[in-house]
């Protein structure tokens, strides 16, 4: 029995009858790390020996212990943006490379209380800025379906976990499409909750208003189980919601008859990879023969999400970065003069190219004299691109797109060009503009690589979309295929 192959459900069932015990799945998972870890570069901290002495104390709750948690004795790695009382969280940036936080974010605390067993901390592009996971400060993470590629950003690590089978879930955070796009390019499943059904508390800021805390996972019924864990209103974030979570789980295994879904013609333009094209609509066509409507429908105003994104975004980084200057926590430059000279060299230093550009971006929008011309304007075009939405969904419950225009490229190819690095995300970020949930399921493979499909729901409607997501990924039966490392 290869228990790294096996989901978190199917962990849990085979926990819940004793026939294995919680250090005998870390033990699996460890030597699958092990083996592979080495080929793909997916954790900045790995915590195998904490992780066993965690289970081995769970083995013998196992025998004590009547209300176990929903994730007893189950192996979780969690994105290095999000803080880990006692445990190094460096966001993949040097300014925090000795960073040790001394607290827990709301949703470990929710991991914890349900018995979950932390395995380490994943990489990403620094502080969640990129496309790729290139753009750590400390190595990039590569595909694991073909190592010469990118897995995707900025939770790169976290999809590149999932998929080589070295947990069964992990958590990211999605600011543009960084859970989405990753899942897309490493063949799992990656979810957004709608903007504050999950806790922020605990997230180190990039783009506030953008910001969402999301989960990785081989099926969907795991990413049902892990939302009814991480979701509800938290009193430390003042953006979270106080709507009730259902039992995401009840979602799972119904049928789709009736359920109305929307093509947006905008997504699917001439200029998008052919053979994409035709997965993403012969999906669709799969849909529909289960007894899903299809509807075409337009959103005009999404052209323009990723010119308004890369406004609101780096406009919103520039001042949740200012707290890194060397003074309270982080790297200090050694060799300076003044105070000022102190705060210049510790940031040109600590902070890596794509963290310095987008500084500098969202700065000169924020700038006296250009703060109506770019940011009053980008933020108009978010409500556009929102209110477009909603009268969408008068139409439809669901929206179909490509989650990326292409499959993985290969590292190195985009480093030099931004603007198309930046242009992976395009079928992405209009959902996070507009606070929606959405998820990637993988939909098949061009050239051996996986392909995405991105469903996005109403906002707090995330049911309807673990359900339909649940019914096509029952129908392929893709998110078993594991790479050949």
């Amino acid at each position: 029995m290869e228990l790294w192959k096996k989901s978190l459900k199917e962990i849990s069932e085979l926990i819940d009858a004793k026939e294995i015990k919680p250090s005998e799945v870390v033990e699996a998972f460890i030597k699958r790390t092990e083996e592979v870890e080495p080929k793909i570069n997916s954790y900045i901290t790995f915590l195998g020996e904490k992780a066993l002495e965690d289970a081995k104390r769970k083995d013998e709750e196992l025998v004590k212990k009547e209300n176990r948690g929903k994730l007893f004795g189950i192996p979780v790695a969690i994105k290095d943006n999000i803080i880990t009382k006692d445990i190094k969280t460096t966001c993949a940036s040097k300014i925090l490379e000795n960073f040790v936080p001394p607290y827990n974010a709301t949703v470990i605390e929710k991991l914890e209380s349900e018995d979950f067993i932390l395995t380490g901390k994943t990489n990403l592009d620094e502080f969640a800025m990129g496309s790729s996971t290139e753009n750590s400060a400390f190595f990039t993470t590569k595909n694991p379906w073909d190592l010469e590629r990118v897995p995707g950003g900025s939770s790169g690590g976290s999809a590149a976990v999932v998929s080589a089978g070295l947990v069964p879930v992990a958590l990211g955070s999605d600011t543009g499409g960084s859970i989405r796009q990753p899942a897309s390019f490493c063949g799992v499943v990656g979810f957004k909750p709608t903007y504050g059904r999950v806790s922020r508390y605990g997230l180190v800021a990039f783009a506030s208003s953008l910001d969402q805390i999301g989960t990785f996972s081989r099926t969907v019924e795991d990413t049902a189980i892990l939302m009814n864990v991480i979701s509800g209103k938290d009193d430390k974030d003042s953006t979270s919601s106080d709507r009730e979570v259902p039992d995401f789980t009840q979602f799972i295994g119904k049928d789709i008859k009736g359920i109305r879904i929307g093509i947006p013609k905008e997504f699917f333009p001439e200029t998008l990879d052919k053979e994409i094209k035709e997965i993403i609509l012969n999906s669709a066509k799969q849909l529909e023969k289960d007894g899903a409507e299809l509807v075409e429908i337009s959103l005009p105003t999404s052209k323009y999400s990723i010119e308004a994104y890369y406004i609101i975004a780096p406009s919103e980084a520039s001042s949740n970065l200012a707290r890194y200057d060397g003074v309270r926590y982080g790297y200090r430059a050694e060799d300076y003069k003044d105070l000022e000279e102190m705060y210049s060299k510790t940031r040109d230093r600590g902070f890596g190219a794509e963290v310095k550009r987008r500084i500098m971006l969202g700065t000169y929008a924020l700038s006296s004299g250009y703060y109506d011309a770019y940011y009053l304007k980008a933020q108009k075009v978010r409500t556009l691109i929102y209110l477009e939405f909603m009268d969408a969904f008068k139409k439809v419950d669901l929206i179909l797109t490509p989650t990326t225009p292409d499959v993985a490229f290969k590292i190195g190819e985009k480093t030099d060009n931004p603007i198309e690095m930046y242009l992976s995300d395009i079928f992405t970020v209009s959902v996070n503009m507009a606070g929606l949930p959405a998820i990637s399921v993988p939909a098949g493979f061009k050239n051996s690589l996986p392909v995405g499909l991105q469903l996005i729901g109403k906002p707090f409607d995330e049911g309807t979309v673990l359900q339909v997501a649940d019914r096509f990924e029952k129908i392929n039966n893709y998110n078993f295929k594991f790479p050949n490392l």
